[in-house]
């Protein structure tokens, strides 16, 4: 059974739109597929109506990513199986929704001090009704040939200590946990081995997270070594988190699509094991 539980789409930063996602995503064979966007949960109506009238096979989990600061560090929690309409979640996702704008803002300020003009107007209309975030920032300086790729744009402009960075002033942890929990969902770390820190400071995350009330964390992605893959499981087993896998899913490219090279190591436990979705597609494979 194929299964991916990070995914994104133009509600956010990704470059379908809900509709192409889960297309895509039936056309890819994924069978469970969490659409989770940046602080916002407004593509999911229009994927599940999709999935509806199309017939698709794919079940929709409905779940969002939630943007948080950890002793200064921008941590990512996925949250899944919530109820999107839960007041507790929608308060959350208004309060980020005000930090993201003016961040942006102070953005194209920095940058157009720095004689580069026009670049929140430029990143606010690649995100049209969607969370603005710096990847639209990158993609628009792409495009206007400020920089050559992404990673050019965030190590010479985007990134902290450089002319466009503005600190970020997300939600604790915990309280996005609180939220996703409130909304009847489960937390999961994502992406740990993302946030460039040593063994010693990933062990504090594990155990703040864990601590917080943390359900899970991500232990398969699709662009990982073997290595990496197993020390996260291993330590998923040490610190009593279960284990999830997701592509995080932006746009179609050589080495990332939905569903690509996602399984879990033997000893890790899978987040979805309960899930009555879960169980049922197994009974039927049975059959």
């Amino acid at each position: 059974m194929l299964i991916d539980l990070h995914s994104h789409t133009t509600a956010s930063d990704g470059q379908l739109t809900p509709s192409e996602l889960v297309n895509r995503a039936e056309n890819r064979q994924v069978n469970i597929l969490a659409i989770t966007d940046h602080d916002t949960v407004d593509g999911l109506i229009e994927a599940q109506n999709t999935i509806d009238e199309k017939g698709l096979k794919l079940s929709l989990i409905k779940g969002i990513e939630v943007t948080t600061n950890w002793l200064n560090h921008e941590i990512h929690v996925v949250g899944v199986n919530i109820d999107p309409n839960n007041v507790q979640l929608q308060a959350l996702i208004a309060l980020q929704k005000e930090k993201r704008e003016s961040r942006a803002i102070e953005m194209g300020r920095r940058l157009a001090k720095a004689k580069i003009e026009g670049v929140y107007e430029g990143a606010k209309a690649l995100a049209g009704d969607g969370a603005i975030t710096r990847a639209h920032f990158a993609r628009y300086l792409v495009e206007q040939g400020v920089a050559p790729t992404f990673q050019k744009v965030f190590d010479k402009y985007l990134s902290r200590g450089n002319t466009g960075y503005v600190p970020h002033n997300w939600v604790d942890i915990e309280e996005a946990i609180v939220a996703i929990h409130k909304a009847g969902g489960q937390a999961i770390l994502a992406h740990p081995n993302h946030y460039n820190l040593s063994n010693k400071w990933m062990r504090r995350l594990f155990t703040e997270f864990k601590e917080a009330g943390g359900d899970a964390m991500e232990v398969a992605m699709g662009q990982q070594s073997p290595q990496v893959r197993l020390q996260l499981a291993m330590w998923s087993e040490e610190y009593d988190l279960l284990a999830s896998q997701g592509s995080d899913f932006h746009f179609v490219g050589r080495w990332r699509d939905l569903g690509k090279a996602l399984h879990l190591p033997k000893m890790a436990k899978p987040l979805w094991l309960d899930w009555p979705i879960y169980k049922k597609l197994t009974e039927a494979e049975e059959v």
